[in-house]
């Protein structure tokens, strides 16, 4: 049976998949049961062949207010252990960095994911949100959304992945003003700079073009689009030489298919292919 969440659900529609950020009441803070149920809901997407692509988007008035400090805090600074009078220090600090670890692996799923990911914004999208959409593959906002690397206002450093992802996509000197600063930034200005792709001008026009595009993704070869995300993840920090010679034994691997078989054919035909990923 599929997992089920409190705080997530999955709407399956066609080749397509959206993982809903489904607690609007608390503006989809991050709390306890989304730590757990991201990457368990992700690792059935991943597994699952009838989903080709899968959006990332949320119900309610925000994509997600940011980490639920009134559940996670204690936890998250190594309380749990039970306090000064009855564990060490570095039992404490043991036990803080265990937690920043698992939910480190939680976002990392996101990334880990085997087909593209595409995160559709709007509202407020703030620290461990910003998290999530830099594991996304792309990006796309609602002209009402706004985006904060809050950690700094709030005493903490970033720690579950944007700034080591964040670079990657809107380059350094980016990434220091927002985290640095820990400022609100417009979708417009998110735009500019590269964090997402498009701004549409509301949440449910959003949602619309994020399942269009990742329904235009679905209708490629399975095997091609997963071949050229391992490809373009595999080239990051490599030099092009290395990359060259890793697409090179991929496609040595994975180039002949039914896939490309039936490329092949559909164009002789003059017709739309039909791809099975066999």
């Amino acid at each position: 049976m599929p997992h089920t969440s409190d705080v997530l659900t999955v709407e399956r529609d066609g080749h397509v998949a959206t993982l809903w950020l489904d607690n609007p009441d608390r503006r989809n803070a991050l709390g306890p049961a989304f730590w757990v149920d991201l990457p368990v809901m992700m690792d059935e997407l991943s597994d699952d062949e009838d989903v080709r692509a899968v959006v990332v988007a949320a119900r309610g008035p925000a994509f997600t207010v940011g980490l639920d400090l009134k559940t996670m805090g204690s936890a998250v600074s190594g309380g749990g252990a039970g306090g000064a009078g009855k564990a060490s220090e570095a039992a404490r600090r043991t036990v803080a960095r265990r937690e920043i670890k698992r939910m480190q692996a939680s976002v990392t799923a996101v990334a880990d994911c085997p087909k593209p990911v595409v995160a559709a914004v709007h509202g407020w999208c703030i620290g461990g949100g910003v998290d999530l959409i830099t594991a996304c593959d792309i990006r796309l906002a609602a002209a009402d959304a706004t985006f904060s690397v809050r950690e700094t206002k709030i005493a903490i450093v970033a720690d579950l992945g944007t700034l080591q992802r964040l670079p990657g996509i809107v380059g350094r000197g980016h990434v220091a003003e927002l985290a640095y600063t820990g400022k609100d930034v417009s979708a417009e200005r998110a735009a500019e700079m590269g964090l997402v792709n498009h701004v549409l001008p509301d949440a449910e026009t959003c949602h619309k073009a994020a399942h269009e595009l990742a329904a235009e993704i679905a209708a490629n070869s399975p095997l091609a689009v997963q071949g050229t995300k391992a490809v373009v993840r595999a080239s990051d920090g490599s030099s092009v030489a290395d990359g060259l010679d890793y697409v090179s034994v991929w496609n040595s691997a994975f180039l002949q298919s039914n896939d490309l078989t039936e490329a092949f054919s559909a164009f002789m035909e003059k017709r739309p292919p039909r791809f099975t990923g066999q």
